[in-house]
């Protein structure tokens, strides 16, 4: 472990009382795992580490546009070489934190683990196989970007500097392994864009392709939310839930539909916030800081006074 430089201050040294913290904090983790029925550790990490998913992402990030995202150096001919090498290291990366994950639902779903390093491998397989279609979809993502922002210069400028993409790249990495049924991953990997970008899109959240998120900071896409194709969205929107329905209980029931529906076409402006299972009909506008709860038709054009003048204000 690194050291930090020691800074002599004219006191005594000092006695951090390392032991008495550490014992303590090792009490604090049985504790813990105690009240919540986690197993004890079993020699090893137990979860996939979020550090390695970073360079993961990174690296298929570079595999799927290597002269834009992959390394300063690379030259186009030896880009196919970059690629599979940039693959093979990947891939067989994340076989191993897709393996994590499925080991801990095992042991915490009280599941046979015997075959999951099988199962890892076969989940990593089907996803490789969806790259090259996952690049063309990305290509609408882009195209849709530059398009859509009259200050853009470039489709390279949009790719390499834009916070929208970036987001939306993670996005369609992350769905992919929500609806692979690993949920902690995709998590990972939506929450890793969402600190670099403010952006945040959970896993589920379905997509159409020519997605375009403009400026971006302050976008919240709930889990359930369903997006058509070539919708523009601005910074600040939010696409959430009105109610959390509970049991008996009193627990939150989850998986629920509670998000919107978005149809093709659509353009949200900055700072709306649309909440509930509701629809917004293809070819519809949503002013800025408009709070809609209802569905609107194809083609309406919603403004905060549209809405005053409906509720008699």
């Amino acid at each position: 472990m690194n050291r930090l430089p020691y800074v002599a201050t004219g006191c005594r040294p000092v006695n951090w009382q390392l032991d008495q913290i550490v014992n303590e904090l090792r009490d604090a983790r049985a504790q813990w795992r105690s009240q919540h029925g986690r197993l004890q550790d079993r020699g090893g990490r137990e979860l996939p580490s979020r550090v390695t998913v970073g360079h993961i992402i990174e690296a298929l990030s570079g595999a799927l546009f290597p002269m834009r995202l992959g390394p300063a150096d690379l030259r186009e001919e030896s880009e196919d070489f970059y690629v599979g090498h940039t693959l093979d290291v990947a891939l067989n990366a994340l076989a191993g934190e897709v393996r994590r994950e499925l080991s801990y639902a095992a042991r915490h779903n009280g599941a046979s683990g015997d075959d999951i390093a099988c199962q890892a491998i076969e989940i990593v397989k089907g996803f490789a196989a969806t790259l090259p279609q996952l690049r063309i979809l990305l290509d609408t993502d882009v195209l849709a970007a530059f398009q859509g922002d009259p200050a853009a210069r470039s489709v390279d400028e949009v790719l390499i500097c834009y916070p929208g993409v970036h987001a939306v790249i993670h996005h369609r990495l992350a769905h992919y392994f929500y609806k692979a049924g690993l949920p902690l991953l995709a998590r990972m990997i939506a929450e890793i864009a969402h600190s670099a970008t403010g952006i945040d899109i959970h896993p589920g959240a379905t997509i159409g392709k020519s997605f375009f998120i403009d400026h971006g900071t302050g976008v919240v896409i709930g889990e359930t939310a369903i997006i058509g194709e070539r919708v523009r969205i601005y910074q600040a929107v939010t696409l959430g839930a009105k109610r959390f329905p509970a049991d008996e209980e009193g627990n939150l029931q989850k998986g629920q539909p509670r998000h919107p529906i978005v149809e093709d076409e659509v353009v949200i402006y900055a700072g709306a916030t649309i909440l509930g299972r509701i629809t917004i009909g293809k070819g519809s506008t949503i002013g800025g800081n408009v709070w809609l709860t209802r569905s609107v038709p194809e083609g309406s054009n919603i403004t905060q006074a549209n809405l005053q003048n409906e509720s008699g204000v």
